[in-house]
């Protein structure tokens, strides 16, 4: 099992900047990609950013230019930098963790931009 827990999120005007974290814990031997994805009310579920254990990254054009996901190996965490934030990007953002046959997910952290 693996744990995944994530903090950073709250309310802030647009055009500021968040950063969450996503810090694993338990058998995370097996991860290799890790990802942020958001959910607004009455939206689906939707890729935000991911990397892989190799370190490649991949974004959702929607965030391109704004948003920057890093991992630090040693602390076990994934973050994602939000900047030049707008109202649509209001959201849950949930982090998940892949492994060969599924994935992990944490709990999840609110993301709130006022314009």
């Amino acid at each position: 099992q693996v744990q995944l827990v994530e903090s950073g999120g709250g309310l802030v005007q647009a055009g500021g900047s968040l950063r969450l974290s996503c810090a694993a814990s338990g058998s995370i031997f097996n991860i290799y990609i890790m990802g942020w994805y958001r959910q607004a009310p009455g939206k689906q579920r939707e890729l935000v950013a991911a990397i892989t254990s190799g370190g490649s990254t991949n974004y959702a054009d929607s965030v391109k230019g704004r948003f920057t996901i890093s991992r630090d190996s040693a602390k076990n965490t994934v973050y994602l930098q939000m900047n030049s934030l707008k109202p649509e990007d209001t959201a849950a953002y949930f982090c998940n963790a892949g492994y060969g046959s599924g994935s992990y997910w944490g709990r999840g952290t609110q993301v709130t931009v006022s314009s």
